[in-house]
């Protein structure tokens, strides 16, 4: 069975290496094309994507999934019709390919560009959310690649339904059927096989939760770009305002707390403990957030939770947070250090000397000085659109727009020149 799954995994990949070949030099007006048939399809064929939903949906019901869960996995008109809306954004965004990163003439003559190129094939494996699907296909689309979509056994028949259309949709544009493709199997076996496809995938891009990112990380032959883990953490500094702290707080912990962006711990300066807490703490059970503080926190309130190690660790991504007391900017950050996952830190703070140091000592892919966390998004940047927010320093770092889904080469030009030395 597992050498069946193989000879699978390996043919669709050799077949979106070939697509990938033939999608790199289109034009942008070829892809734009592709790109709107593509959002057409979503609108026209939304009964049948439904109806496939309605079978995962009901199957993630009877297995007793939570109905957060649920909800991610569930699909409606509206929904569809906000993907396919989405699909349109990605077609009017800028091309990168071909983009000159610099260029200039060289002492000998030579002409030099450096220019935006598309990565190849692309591996997307994520969790149990079908509109990843279509985001992913439209972005990668468009920056000239071939995509490889492996989502979650749950969300099976709502995937394969919608990369059916996409792939039809396809089929009257100039842009191969094989761009797009769903990996074959429903078993960690196919995942497997695409993690070791090195020559016929060139990135994977796993989104998720910590067990899926680190299962990829350490097991794929394929480079991997890291994204999603989000420990964020919201520093109040001694001289912050105590009202926009609390905002902010607010704001990054409770405005959508199942994502990665979302605040999991506060750090609270000493010095401001004690005009701060009582009302942040009061603020935050009024938003039904059980805080899982040390020992100086929970002498500000009676119903907050002893934190534990554990606790500093965890990206909840519910209305829980951890909070701590520390006494200076520089333990703060050894915090932030020691349990961050290096994606956003936030410091509320009315001293420029605090946010330039804490912006120079924090180690994330973002920093926040007197803004939510909230904001580290691709849309939020002005991106328009992201694949995911990286949390390595390899290639991208940050929110991923179309630019991060491309790779540059060389291109240089001379009139017969000749190298001497």
């Amino acid at each position: 069975m597992s050498e069946a799954t193989r000879e699978q995994v390996l043919e669709v990949a050799g077949r979106a290496r070939q697509a990938a070949a033939e999608l790199a030099p289109l034009p942008r007006r070829a892809k734009d094309a592709a790109l709107n048939a593509i959002a057409d399809a979503l609108i026209t064929r939304a009964p049948e994507i439904l109806k496939a939903n309605e079978s995962d949906v009901a199957r993630a019901r009877e297995g007793g999934t939570a109905e957060a869960m649920i909800d991610r996995l569930s699909l409606t008109e509206q929904r569809v019709a906000a993907i396919a809306e989405a699909v349109r954004q990605v077609a009017a965004l800028p091309d990168p390919v071909g983009e000159s990163v610099r260029g200039y003439t060289l002492p000998n003559g030579l002409e030099l560009r450096q220019v935006r190129v598309p990565l190849g094939v692309v591996g997307i494996i994520y969790e149990g959310r079908p509109n990843v699907t279509v985001d992913a296909a439209a972005l990668t689309l468009k920056s000239g690649n071939a995509v490889l979509l492996r989502g979650s056994s749950s969300a099976y028949d709502s995937n394969t339904a919608l990369v059916d259309v996409m792939r039809d949709a396809l089929a009257g544009t100039q842009l191969p059927a094989d761009s797009v493709q769903l990996v074959p199997g429903t078993s960690r076996q196919s995942v497997k096989h695409l993690m070791r496809a090195r020559g016929l995938v060139d990135v994977l891009i796993p989104r998720g939760g910590a067990a899926l990112i680190n299962s990829v990380v350490e097991e794929s032959t394929v480079p991997v770009i890291e994204t999603g883990v989000g420990n964020c953490a919201v520093y109040v500094d001694a001289s912050a305002d105590v009202d926009l702290a609390v905002d902010i707080l607010i704001n990054a912990k409770t405005q959508r707390p199942s994502v990665c962006n979302a605040a999991e711990t506060v750090l609270v300066h000493a010095d401001i403990a004690e005009a701060f807490l009582p009302v942040a703490l009061r603020a935050l059970r009024d938003e039904n957030v059980t805080v899982h503080g040390d020992a100086r926190v929970r002498s500000y309130g009676d119903d907050v939770v002893p934190a534990t190690e554990e606790d500093y660790s965890t990206e909840y991504l519910s209305l829980d947070i951890a909070a701590a007391v520390v006494d200076s900017l520089e333990e703060a950050v050894a915090h932030i250090r020691r349990y961050g996952s290096g994606h956003t830190e936030a410091i509320v703070t009315t001293s420029q000397g605090a946010a330039k140091r804490f912006v120079a000592l924090v180690d994330s892919a973002a920093v926040m000085v007197n803004a939510s966390t909230r904001f580290t998004d691709g849309e939020e940047f002005g991106f328009g659109a992201e694949i995911g927010i990286s949390t390595q320093k390899l290639h991208a770092r940050g929110p991923m727009g179309l630019p991060e889904l491309t790779s540059t080469k060389y291109v240089v030009t001379g009139e017969g020149h000749l190298r001497g030395v």
